[in-house]
């Protein structure tokens, strides 16, 4: 796989030749049908208007744009983390905070230069990053859009905001656009996974992806102002009784990744969606819960947990 030189305090993107990002542009067409984007490879006719798990046909659709200070501290800063909300998801967890979005797929259908001018507006409104949230399903649709913004003057780095289950072929693709990574690992285990995610080869597709990921654009990078710039920043929500499988995850990171991942263990879980009611996840998980998934990422000797 290629190596892209970054000069220093700027995208990467930018360094792509006319030649480089139309090949991207044609790959990922031919990624999106029948669709292998991610780890289901549904192949899905989706250029024929068939629709897979994601139900998007061919177009992204846009539920949200603008600066967000919920986000990680590199990603916020002063300013806010500019993000642009995609509808449908690949995975459609059952407790999905976030399923009006994910599941219901509320939210506009943009064209590419559509999308393109909301890349472009939240570089306008100041934010230091432009953070595409839920994106693997409508890669295509981003890489096409990126092109026509910087076209136009996109400068800000770029967050691939992804619940971690991409497949290898889309994430060459990404290769020399993403500046930096953020993916979910969701799953240490493939029974929660096939339980709650209806995935079940969720950690080998996930770990594959976030060491492919890490071989890209490495540990994570700030200015002297604490703010992201490059690297790989991962996220592992802490689940009731252990169903996340923190010491897989974990271990893989510390071993297969590096010491040196900045890795955001999330106790914000809430029973959302299908998740109401259920015998296992169906309730808040406890302080000794969130504190015993902390001391596992420090045994396994994590350094920026």
């Amino acid at each position: 796989m290629a190596s892209f030189v970054v000069e220093p305090g700027l995208p990467v993107y930018l360094s792509l030749t006319e030649s480089e990002w139309s090949e991207k542009i044609a790959r990922s067409r031919e990624l999106l049908s029948p669709c292998r984007l991610c780890g289901r490879r549904c192949r899905a006719k989706r250029l024929e208007g068939h629709i897979g798990v994601c139900e998007t046909k061919d177009k992204a659709v846009v539920s949200s744009v603008g600066p967000h200070f919920g986000e990680e501290p590199p990603l916020v800063g002063r300013r806010g983390s500019g993000t642009i909300f995609i509808s449908g998801c690949n995975l459609k967890c059952c407790f999905c905070q976030n399923y009006e979005i994910a599941h219901l797929n509320l939210g506009r259908e943009v064209s590419e230069q559509e999308l393109a001018q909301l890349m472009l507006r939240v570089q306008s409104m100041g934010c230091h990053n432009l953070n595409i949230v839920t994106p693997t399903h409508v890669v295509p649709n981003i890489v096409s859009a990126l092109r026509l913004a910087m076209e136009q003057g996109l400068r800000i780095p770029i967050v691939y905001n992804t619940g971690g289950y991409d497949s290898l072929e889309t994430l060459e693709v990404l290769d020399g656009i993403v500046d930096i990574y953020m993916p979910d690992m969701k799953y240490g285990e493939s029974g929660p996974a096939a339980q709650f995610s209806n995935a079940p080869d969720y950690p080998e597709v996930n770990f594959a992806a976030v060491k492919e990921m890490h071989r890209q654009v490495g540990d994570l990078v700030t200015t002297k102002d604490g703010i992201a710039v490059r690297g790989l920043l991962v996220r592992h929500l802490v689940l009731p009784e252990g169903m996340a499988g923190t010491e897989k995850v974990m271990r893989f990171i510390a071993e297969e990744i590096s010491k040196d991942t900045y890795v955001n263990i999330m106790a914000q879980y809430r029973p959302y969606y299908k998740a109401v009611g259920h015998p296992v996840i169906g309730r808040r998980i406890t302080f000794a819960e969130y504190q015993q998934a902390v001391d596992i990422a420090r045994q396994a000797g994590l350094t920026r947990v």
